[in-house]
């Protein structure tokens, strides 16, 4: 496979939110189903999509290429088309989404800790 050129990440696009509280503006970004999962695989590196299904395990194809779709519209993530047939497309995460794995990393150390 040859390497693809870096692209230009797209601009943030977020929801508007009339909520005042950052935690709640923040959840709104990264606290969908599936959402938190799917940053935390995809800082490995890009992935297909094939292979993201397969990593989250209880969630529909469906479902997955919904979230997919939110978070690439907010920034999140890239999507970059590697084959038209059969079509092939990869996932990375963006510096955007990147900038939240810091709050995942400690989410997931309570969850630990706490035996959730």
């Amino acid at each position: 496979m040859s390497q693809q050129p870096k692209k230009k990440e797209p601009p943030v696009c977020l929801p508007p939110c009339d909520e005042p509280c950052p935690i709640e503006r923040g959840m709104r970004i990264i606290g969908g189903k599936w959402k938190g999962s799917i940053l935390w695989y995809l800082q490995g590196g890009p992935l297909r999509f094939n292979e993201l299904a397969r990593l989250l395990g209880g969630a529909s194809r469906k479902m997955v290429n919904a979230r997919l779709k939110e978070m690439e519209a907010m920034g999140l993530l890239t999507r970059t088309v590697l084959n038209d047939r059969p079509i092939a497309v990869q996932y990375e995460i963006t510096s955007f989404g990147k900038s939240a794995l810091g709050v995942l990393d400690k989410l997931k150390h309570w969850a630990e800790e706490n035996h959730i």
